[in-house]
């Protein structure tokens, strides 16, 4: 014949709210000694702890779900209406529907500018929030660096020639191909060119220069290309250093303000690259310039 159970309930409180309970049975009768009841009410504590942070966490996971999901929907509503609005200032400023004076052609520049620069915003809080969706898909192949660099500089030249800015290019042929996602890779030079040509002044220099290299800067690949582009801009102050792959920071060096930029290109830049496998860091000096280094694994061979 079996004994009695002997139950037990130990009630798990947060603050003076019971958000759950422990039940034991015991064949044994006064096994729950006085010491043993308070090595329970213990942790029971630890327990209640435990269970509110994963709660919150849970509702911190939900909320951020939520906020990626509206960003991309915006983001996604917005491109029609900036597409129209590019599109037809382009054709007034075409003369399509009459001729144009000058001072007409210098407002549809700048209609054309401020689009331009919500189409960047646009795109770059759909990719983060991609990004901390967990959603960001990558579409790897053997990717030649030098053409990436290429068609970047084609993009930018114009802008680098307005300012009168030296473009220095040291990319040896027969560079081995890097493992990534082309796409990203085009998004992450044109990210590093276009930061080096903004923030530094005109008849400034800009120098893009890549190698295979053992990977002497960390984990990943033991080989790597390493890209490194150097300008001879403003400079990051020390103070300014620590954030700079923040999101939306943005310096408060008024010569880097007067520059457009949304503060997340560097961050978008940083997350990129290690979603790829490789690293970036970066070297400055305030008023002298600053170097961006990134690597990308190469493609392994059998």
């Amino acid at each position: 014949m079996h004994s009695a159970l002997e139950h037990l309930l130990v009630p798990i409180r947060r603050e003076e709210t019971v958000i759950g309970v422990l039940l034991l049975e015991s064949r044994e009768s006064g096994r729950y000694t006085e010491d043993k009841l308070e090595f329970l009410s213990r942790l029971m504590d630890h327990a209640s702890i435990a269970i509110a942070n994963a709660r919150l966490y849970a509702e911190v996971q939900e909320a951020n779900k939520a906020k990626s999901d509206f960003v991309s929907f915006v983001a996604h509503e917005l491109k029609n209406p900036m597409t129209s609005i590019r599109g037809f200032s382009d054709l007034l400023a075409q003369g399509v529907v009459g001729p144009v004076n000058e001072n007409q052609a210098n407002f549809l520049a700048t209609i054309r500018s401020n689009v331009e620069r919500m189409a960047t915003l646009v795109t770059d809080l759909a990719d983060v929030s991609r990004i901390e969706a967990g959603r960001l898909s990558l579409d790897f192949a053997a990717v030649e660096i030098g053409l990436v660099v290429d068609e970047v500089i084609r993009s930018l030249s114009r802008q680098i020639e307005d300012k009168k800015q030296v473009l220095d290019l040291q990319l040896p042929a027969g560079l081995p191909s890097v493992w990534g996602d082309k796409i990203r890779l085009i998004q992450v030079v044109t990210n590093l060119i276009s930061n080096a040509y903004k923030y530094s002044p005109p008849e400034g220099r800009i120098t893009v220069r890549a190698e295979a290299a053992d990977n002497i800067w960390g984990e990943g690949s033991p080989r790597v290309i390493h890209l490194a582009v150097s300008d001879t801009g403003y400079g990051i102050s020390p103070e300014n250093q620590k954030k700079i792959f923040e999101k939306f920071y943005r310096s408060d060096d008024q010569k880097v303000r007067d520059a457009p930029g949304t503060g997340l290109g560097l961050n978008i830049t940083k997350q990129l690259i290690e979603l790829q496998g490789g690293k970036i860091w970066f070297e400055s000096e305030f008023r002298v310039g600053t170097t961006f280094h990134i690597i990308v694994p190469i493609v392994e061979t059998a």
